[in-house]
């Protein structure tokens, strides 16, 4: 990373602008978040958090999914409240991926293209935002980031590293395998991980079928699989989303302290943004098949939060006056997004709508943080 800001670190020119940016980060955590103190909190409500994440997943694209397959989507039918979510970053009305993912991974709105990090303090270099698998594991908890994108994609960058640029692959892959602290990282494979590399820092690195049904309760794991994640066929010799949302539970859920995992469907917004509904439609599909499994999940047991949302909405889908839908758009939108919960009756009520931020915060408190500490600081 030479030629990037992480080679300036511990320099002059680092240490002055640290003091320009401390200075103006402290307005920010006075009137937004706490300096973490690493203290141990007390066990929140829920035992298990599970957050589901359709990337560029707007209502209508499940309406015409449910059109598309004749069935009524999980996330409709299974979820106790469906509210929405405002997707919105700090820099602009419309987010991109990198700040609509920080939003929910960390309680904060950043700049686009951002991630894990303050906007006053974009290059992370005084403090960055803790995101809720750092937040789970300060309270003895196993994490999971289960996703059908790279592993360096935004959405789960935002549960996994702090950098200023969602390009910069090679540090955010970095940061996940060196430390994140994470249990669990399944992907699709971006070609940066090594067998040795991950050996070396306590990972079993896995890449096909048989790797990832060898796994076993316990072993730190980072997969990286080619083929269609998104898909219920991969086309590859790879599991799809819904088998890894099944087996991640299966592999976090006998910690006494619990576990938080967060699964995103990428490729709702992929395929979106080529407009292209022959691939977006059973993408949408093999999503609600993951929420149904995690639904399913918590409806056995009485501790257990899902919370299942999109980043922003991709395409700008409408609904005809004959009943099609259509894009109107091969770019984000400023919609509201849907927001479903199960496991609580007061998260968010039928119909609400509250800040995308708010949604990462909520979890927080599920966990443990007291109303109105999350988002945490962390000093770099």
């Amino acid at each position: 990373m030479a030629n990037s800001f992480y080679a300036l670190r511990g320099t002059a020119f680092a240490k002055v602008i640290a003091v320009l940016i401390s200075a103006l980060l402290s307005l920010n955590l006075a009137m937004n978040s706490i300096l973490y103190s690493g203290e141990e909190a007390d066990p929140g409500d829920y035992k298990n958090v599970i957050l589901l994440i359709g990337d560029g997943m707007g209502f209508n694209h499940l309406y015409w999914m449910e059109q598309k397959y004749g069935v009524d989507a999980n996330i409709f039918t299974m979820a106790q409240y469906v509210g929405g979510s405002k997707t919105q970053s700090s820099s602009a009305y419309v987010t991109d991926s990198a700040a609509g993912g920080t939003a929910l991974a960390c309680g904060t709105r950043t700049t686009n293209g951002a991630l894990g990090v303050f906007p006053q303090d974009q290059f992370g270099v005084t403090y960055v935002a803790m995101n809720l698998c750092e937040l789970a594991q300060s309270y003895g908890k196993m994490t999971g980031v289960v996703t059908s994108d790279d592993n360096s994609g935004a959405t789960p960058s935002s549960f996994s590293a702090h950098v200023y640029d969602r390009d910069e692959k090679e540090e955010i892959t970095r940061q996940q395998i060196e430390e994140s602290g994470i249990d669990l990282i399944w992907a699709h494979n971006n070609g940066l991980v090594t067998d040795d590399w991950a050996n070396e820092y306590g990972w079993t690195l896995v890449n096909n079928n048989a790797e990832f049904a060898a796994l076993e309760e316990g072993e730190r794991s980072f997969g990286a699989f080619d083929g269609n994640l998104w898909n219920t066929d991969t086309g590859a010799d790879s599991p799809n989303l819904s088998t890894l949302t099944e087996k991640a539970i299966d592999m976090l859920d006998d910690d006494e302290d619990g576990f938080f995992l967060m699964v995103e469907g990428a490729h709702i917004d992929k395929h979106s943004h080529n407009q292209d509904p022959e691939n977006m439609l059973p993408s949408a599909y093999e999503f609600d098949q993951a929420c149904r499994i995690a639904l399913e999940y918590a409806a056995e047991r009485e501790d257990t939060l899902v919370v299942i949302t999109a980043d922003h909405e991709t395409g700008a889908i409408s609904l005809e006056d004959d009943g099609s839908f259509q894009y109107n758009s091969g770019s984000h939108s400023g919609v509201v997004v849907p927001l479903a919960i199960y496991g609580s009756d007061n998260f968010v009520q039928d119909g609400e709508h509250i800040k995308n931020k708010e949604v990462s915060r909520r979890i927080a408190m599920a966990m443990g943080a007291a109303p109105d500490e999350f988002p945490y600081a962390v000093k770099q």
